[in-house]
């Protein structure tokens, strides 16, 4: 507070959000790839953090002049020991998961659904389920665990990570450090020969200990 009036001091993020980054065709494999590896790494924090965002999309991923994403909008974001007393309908409702929508108990796996249909929307240009126009029509649809239509012009691997990221079961949903090693982001196991269309991704024990150590060493920095 100074003079009596509140500053709020915000990152620059010169690029927009995803949105328009994609335009009306969608972002090509490598960059939609790119910037699904970075809203990863910010989810993976958030899990840390005991933190659920519940509203990821495009319009709240920012990027900046070098090509970093930040995640934005925690305006529904929740602590996750909160939420197991709370069966809140948060979010928006095309990027939304079928638990949260239903107003049953929910946690992290949520947030990979709406990534998923992240993912869907940079690749299509598209929001999910653009062939419903109605509101009531879509929330429907997601209650009842339609899954957006996946175009069988995406690539093997990017389909395979959707697909994953838009199972019904919540329990079934990759988390985000296992989804670290699917080849859509996983470039290293793509040049071992790995088929991108087999899934291929593993939680991967000594990855997912270094990153609680690398989150651990970030978090301490900034209490």
């Amino acid at each position: 507070m100074m003079d009596e009036k509140f500053w709020i001091f915000l990152e620059l993020a010169t690029q927009g959000s995803l949105v328009s980054q994609y335009g009306k065709k969608g972002l090509q494999d490598s960059q939609a790839s790119a910037y699904t590896l970075q809203i990863l790494h910010g989810l993976i924090y958030l899990n840390h953090c005991k933190i659920i965002h519940r509203d990821i999309k495009c319009a709240n991923i920012l990027v900046d002049s070098e090509g970093c994403v930040k995640l934005a909008d925690f305006g529904v974001a929740k602590e996750i020991d909160l939420l197991v007393q709370k069966h809140s309908l948060k979010g928006t409702v095309r990027w939304m998961a079928p638990e949260v929508a239903k107003s049953t108990p929910y946690g992290p796996p949520a947030d990979i659904w709406s990534l998923g249909c992240t993912v869907l929307e940079m690749l299509t240009g598209h929001p999910p389920h653009p062939e419903l126009t109605e509101w009531q029509h879509v929330f429907f649809a997601v209650v009842n665990g339609k899954k957006p239509p996946i175009p069988d012009t995406l690539s093997n691997a990017a389909r395979n990570f959707i697909e994953e990221c838009l199972q019904v079961d919540p329990q079934k949903r990759p988390s985000a450090i296992a989804l670290l090693e699917h080849p859509f982001v996983d470039h290293d196991f793509l040049d071992a020969g790995a088929d991108p269309g087999d899934g291929g991704h593993r939680p991967g024990l000594r990855r997912e200990k270094k990153y609680q150590r690398k989150i651990l060493k970030l978090t301490e920095t900034r209490l």
